[in-house]
């Protein structure tokens, strides 16, 4: 295996420019049709928004009965306030404004209370009035089964004809404000706003990024490194994404978070690349000489640093890229489609990742020479020296490591209590699917919809739908016993929709999606009926979709559960420390869990974090969350322990591997949680809330992970484990000398 990774590192190390011309080409090409797309749709054009499913889950093919019997095209509505409606001059003002619209190519029907006779003193324009009599509803309906490009552009000259309608008014009603609503405008904002903070987030996390890494390095050649391979990564991952639309539904949020995943990736991998180099360049040459020397690139000790660095530090990287993959690839065996989305996504992100750390680096290393293994500017700075310095193996790290092993059970019970008081919140956890609330409160289409609640109840939709394929008898029938189950306040009348009857039920609750609305859908989902019924909803959803996770969730956990074991295995030989590393894991994913329901669930931070609690957790969040945060975590165990194991099969004890292995290797962990730790964090700063609460949730994980985990619970158990920690059964040793990963 290792010659594997030298013989990559010397092929890199003799076609350095040709390497990061074809990454050049590649990260060019990746932005071109991410930004310009094909065809004219670029990558935001094509992702989807709404509420996410299961695939023939109840509520899912309810919503498709709904959606294939319509029988009326998609709407546009304007709510006019701040005027009286009462205005004679009213009716006149708004006649050339009903023209225009009727002159739309698609356009349906025109329909205001004005328009009714006798006005908005007819007993149906109630329900187009707004209940303070300040104002009232236009609504602009289109032809079903029109042409996509038609229907695309009919929406389009409608929404801008009636964003001009408060000016129109104004001459006869000076205060008039107007905001437009509709299905689709919900779906643009939810995926301008996803473009928006993937933006900001990137904003914020790569110059935090480079300045961590310039602490790091010293200097901003070898800061920058990373940085290249962190833009190339960023460039991959979105045209793979866009390939991906092709074959599969892609959630716009799916793009921040794997978008953020490749990003931190990628600099991890390049720092512990570029670290390694840094080190073997150092040993090969030494620092004086190396800072007098002007070598051509072909110069062997350059060579041979990379060709070292590939063998030990790529070989690192490649199998830590791999358990991550293996992490978010469980997600596939999951049905909902956003999950598999993610999955397919991450995992493409992770390979161009590990790409660019083991080919693009690599040869920008060789392009550099010599010149890293002289301190940088920066490193001159006091307090910088220690902190870039490569060759120490005294310092701080290695000075902890001793503290723990001198009290390792003290060390090991405080940490688990520690975790356990944060993972205590999981208990309350309550899973939402949300669609407008992920929106911030200022959102324009979260206003329309508070008008709409607030002014004109009429419009409200009930907190659950029930599809019923019976005779419009039978249903109304059936319909008189679900009004009597507990928490149903009322039923509306049955209305026929083709071969089936609609039934709207209504819950002595405000929120669609809390315990109330539940236990109504649980309700009527128990009681009997003599034909099929199928209930749909935010809280029939929110049901479908966590049955969902629980019924895959052991055959996910125990696949990469078993990967995990059987990869950890290879590289160490031992049958504790994979079994040590996936209890460790899980404890500090709870934790992040646990602070996340606090956070975001109980609205703690809300004015700090700029948000507003839904009342749960995102329902896929948690998926999400628990496998990255658990690929993350392997992430930095791979760095811990192959260094720790490298040493012990130099002949050191397991007490000063250990040791050793946390000084030459904690201050990169400690550095790439950090840098891990900015981009997650960049990425809270944008408005969606499922993007704060996935972000968030993983820059805790990961802090937690790198500093009450690497730095405590590792030590300590491996301290108090001693020998056994390497102990396997015979035959399982036979397969580790077979087939092991790393030697």
């Amino acid at each position: 295996m290792t010659r594997v990774f030298a013989r990559l590192g010397r092929a890199v190390a003799h076609h350095p420019r040709l390497t990061v011309v074809v990454w050049l080409v590649l990260t060019v090409a990746g932005y071109a049709f991410a930004v310009q797309g094909v065809q004219g749709e670029n990558l935001f054009d094509r992702v989807a928004t709404g509420a996410p499913g299961v695939p023939g889950a109840e509520s899912t093919r309810g919503q498709e009965i709904l959606a294939a019997e319509r029988t009326t095209g998609p709407s546009v509505n304007l709510v006019l306030s701040g005027l009286n409606v009462a205005e004679p001059d009213l009716g006149p003002a708004l006649e050339p404004v009903r023209a225009d619209l009727l002159a739309v190519e698609g356009v349906a029907s025109v329909i205001d209370p004005l328009l009714l006779p006798g006005g908005v003193e007819n007993p149906a324009a109630a329900p187009l009035l707004a209940q303070d009599r300040r104002g009232f509803l236009v609504v602009v309906e289109l032809a079903p089964d029109l042409d996509a490009d038609v229907r695309a552009a009919a929406l389009d000259d409608v929404e801008r004809r009636l964003r001009a309608v408060p000016d129109d008014l104004r001459p006869v009603a000076r205060d008039v404000q107007g905001l437009v609503g509709a299905e689709h405008l919900v779906v643009d904002e939810i995926t301008q706003q996803a473009e928006d903070d993937l933006r900001t987030g990137e904003q914020v996390a790569l110059p935090v990024a480079l300045l961590v890494m310039l602490v790091v390095f010293g200097g901003f050649l070898a800061a920058g490194m990373p940085m290249a391979g962190a833009l190339a990564s960023i460039a991959g991952g979105l045209g793979a994404l866009l390939a991906l639309t092709y074959v599969m539904d892609v959630d716009a949020s799916v793009v921040n978070v794997v978008t953020v995943l490749g990003l931190g990736l990628s600099i991890d991998y390049g720092l512990l690349v570029v670290s390694r180099f840094r080190e073997e360049l150092t040993r090969t040459v030494g620092t004086d000489e190396g800072a007098g020397s002007r070598r051509r690139r072909g110069d062997g000790a350059v060579l041979v640093a990379v060709e070292r660095t590939m063998a030990t530090a790529g070989r690192t990287v490649v199998f830590s890229a791999v358990t991550v993959a293996v992490a978010i690839a469980g997600l596939l065996l999951f049905r909902p489609d956003i999950l598999r989305a993610v999955a397919a996504g991450g995992v493409a992100v992770v390979l161009v990742a590990v790409a660019t750390a083991v080919t693009l680096v690599p040869a920008l290393l060789t392009l550099t020479g010599r010149r890293l293994a002289r301190p940088g500017l920066l490193a001159r700075v006091p307090g910088l020296r220690r902190a870039s310095d490569v060759t120490s193996e005294e310092g701080a790290f290695s000075a902890l490591a001793g503290r723990v092993q001198r009290h390792p059970w003290w060390v090991l019970l405080g940490a688990v209590a520690l975790l356990a008081v944060l993972a205590s919140p999981v208990l309350r956890m309550d899973l939402r699917i949300s669609g407008l609330e992920l929106l911030p409160s200022d959102a324009a289409q979260r206003e329309y919809v508070t008008q709409l609640e607030e002014n004109y109840p009429a419009t409200a939709t009930p907190t659950l739908t029930v599809v019923v394929a019976a005779p419009l008898e039978d249903a109304t029938a059936w319909a008189q016993e679900v009004a009597e189950l507990p928490g149903v306040v009322t039923v509306d009348p049955p209305s026929p929709l083709g071969a089936y009857v609609v039934i709207g039920v209504r819950a002595d609750t405000d929120d669609a999606g809390g315990p109330v609305a539940a236990d109504v859908v649980r309700e009527v989902r128990a009681l009997d009926a003599p034909f099929e019924r199928w209930v749909v909803g935010q809280a029939a959803a929110q049901l479908d979709f966590t049955a969902a996770l629980v019924d895959r969730a052991p055959l996910a956990l125990g696949v990469v559960g078993g990967a995990t074991l059987l990869l950890l295995f290879l590289m160490t030989g031992s049958v504790l420390v994979p079994v040590k590393a996936l209890l460790t894991n899980v404890l500090s994913i709870v934790a992040s869990l646990g602070v996340m329901v606090w956070v975001f669930q109980d609205g703690h931070l809300e004015g700090l974090l700029g948000f507003t609690s839904t009342g749960g957790i995102e329902t896929y969040v948690l998926a999400l969350v628990v496998a990255f945060a658990f690929g993350l975590a392997m992430d930095y165990e791979v760095f811990l322990l192959a260094r720790v194991k490298e040493l012990h099969d130099e002949g050191l004890r397991t007490d000063e591997a250990v040791r050793l292995g946390l000084q030459r290797s904690g201050r990169i962990i400690t550095s790439a949680a950090a840098i891990i730790v900015v981009v997650f964090a960049g990425f809270v700063t944008g408005d969606l809330v499922v993007i704060k609460q996935v972000g968030f949730a993983l820059a805790f994980a990961v802090l937690v992970d790198a500093t009450v985990v690497r730095l405590l619970l590792v030590p300590a158990t491996m301290t108090i484990l001693g020998r056994a920690n390497w102990w396997a059964p015979r035959p399982l040793r036979w397969l580790y000398q077979r087939f092991a990963v790393l030697h």
